[in-house]
């Protein structure tokens, strides 16, 4: 979901435009060793995020043209190897990766989270190359590295584009900065470079897998921006999946964890497109992607060793589109059939409160009686139908004024979260729920 009053601020990138620089080729860095851990391994993700189409203006349309884009990614689980995953599935051209890295932050300077720690910097290959082609609407993936990724740690991916890739593919709520600057920096320890730094978004980088000695699969969270942070600390890794990981890590010996994936999309609505307008004139983004139900065979079926999905959609399709109680139940009963027909653990939550957000029709009363009916239907039927609900709108709502978040969990636009809040909503979710 997105903030009304916040909706010309949906991401810095859209309206940014960088100048061209003179193109330089690109050259190898560091390689790491493709050696594969002793004993039986299979891989297993670690990081994924959802991606759109870039938006009808600025540079996620346009696209980068000779230049490099630092981004900064937080794992769930370790391993001893990995694979980064790139996409340009809603590219409109041909893609050319010229130069890719991947390396650990370097903690000494903590005042620029562009900077590297050298030591652990990493070429990425592709069929043993350091540059390749993504096609239009396809996906790459990196030859296996040597790197031992350790849980819940950051990472720095660093992809040169030296030719003008057209509209991006991306994710538009990243909740961490992003770097850009001329010419190739991939190798390049500091951040100096770096001329253009918005807090906004990944882009062409959807994923990163560890490979382990055993993994018990996957955790996907398919949900909107409340999932997808929006209210937490940026730069801090405090959305509530990012605790759930936490949770799971520090509760289970390490052949028991899971992956958890956060595959939600800020503003996204189980029955309407994300170009669709809304209440208070919200006029719609790409960015917020298609439809749920669309979304099921792009960002949750191809993820490594998914097992369980957790869906928390719903509220979006209340206030922007004032949709019925009957059609929301519809949609989350359809998507509940979908996921179980492919054998993977579904799981629900309830829509939390959200009175006082944006202007004059956003809240209702009227609104208000379709997110309850909503969640009595999942508190009776639902919990029948789905593997398990979790009730979030119990952990957040204030008791004295149940259609509003609790003050100490609004992070100040009554819809989404601050920090404590996503604790409350990780520490809510029953860990036997995620058995796998």
């Amino acid at each position: 979901m997105s903030t009304p009053r916040r909706w010309h601020l949906i991401t810095f990138a859209t309206a940014l435009l960088i100048a061209v620089t003179p193109a330089v080729t690109a050259s190898a860095g560091p390689a790491g060793t493709d050696s594969a851990p002793k004993g039986r391994a299979e891989w297993a993700a670690s990081w994924a995020t959802a991606v759109t189409r870039g938006n009808n203006v600025g540079l996620t349309d346009t696209g980068l043209n000779n230049h490099s884009i630092r981004m900064i990614v937080h794992t769930s689980v370790g391993g001893d190897r990995l694979r980064v995953r790139l996409t340009n599935i809603y590219g409109e051209r041909a893609v050319k990766v010229g130069h890719a890295t991947i390396a650990r932050p370097n903690t000494a300077t903590v005042n620029d989270l562009s900077d590297i720690d050298p030591a652990s910097l990493r070429e990425l290959t592709f069929n043993g190359a350091s540059s390749a082609t993504m096609n239009r609407g396809a996906e790459l993936l990196s030859d296996p590295v040597g790197f031992k990724v350790r849980e819940q740690e950051d990472l720095v991916v660093t992809l040169y584009f030296p030719v003008l890739t057209g509209a991006v593919t991306f994710h538009g709520q990243s909740r961490s900065t992003v770097f850009i600057g001329g010419t190739d920096l991939t190798t390049s320890a500091g951040g100096a470079g770096f001329t253009t730094r918005p807090d906004c978004c990944w882009m062409f980088l959807s994923g990163i897998d560890v490979e382990r000695k055993k993994s018990p699969g996957a955790v996907v969270v398919f949900g909107d921006s409340i999932a997808d942070g929006n209210g937490s600390t940026a730069n801090a890794n405090k959305r509530w999946p990012d605790l759930l990981a936490g949770r799971l890590i520090g509760s289970r010996p390490e052949v028991q964890r899971p992956g958890l994936l956060n595959m939600s999309l800020s503003g996204n609505r189980l029955n309407h497109e994300g170009t669709e307008p809304g209440a208070d004139n919200f006029p719609g983004y790409y960015e917020l992607g298609p439809n749920a139900l669309a979304r099921l065979n792009e960002d949750v079926y191809p993820q490594t060793g998914v097992r369980t999905v957790i869906t928390h959609l719903g509220i979006n399709d209340i206030w922007m589109n004032g949709d019925s109680a009957e059609s929301i139940i519809a949609s989350l009963r359809q998507l509940n059939q979908q996921v179980k027909a492919r054998g993977l653990t579904s799981l629900v939550s309830t829509l939390t409160p959200y009175e006082g957000n944006g202007g004059p029709g956003v809240w209702t009363p009227e609104k208000e009686a379709t997110r309850q009916t909503v969640n009595s239907w999942l508190r009776g039927q639902g919990a029948k139908e789905f593997d398990g609900v979790i009730d979030f709108d119990k952990v957040l709502r204030d008791p004295t004024h149940t259609s509003r978040l609790l003050p100490a969990y609004d992070s100040g636009d009554h819809i989404h979260p601050n920090d404590t809040g996503n604790k409350a909503m990780a520490d809510a979710v029953p860990l036997k729920l995620l058995d796998l």
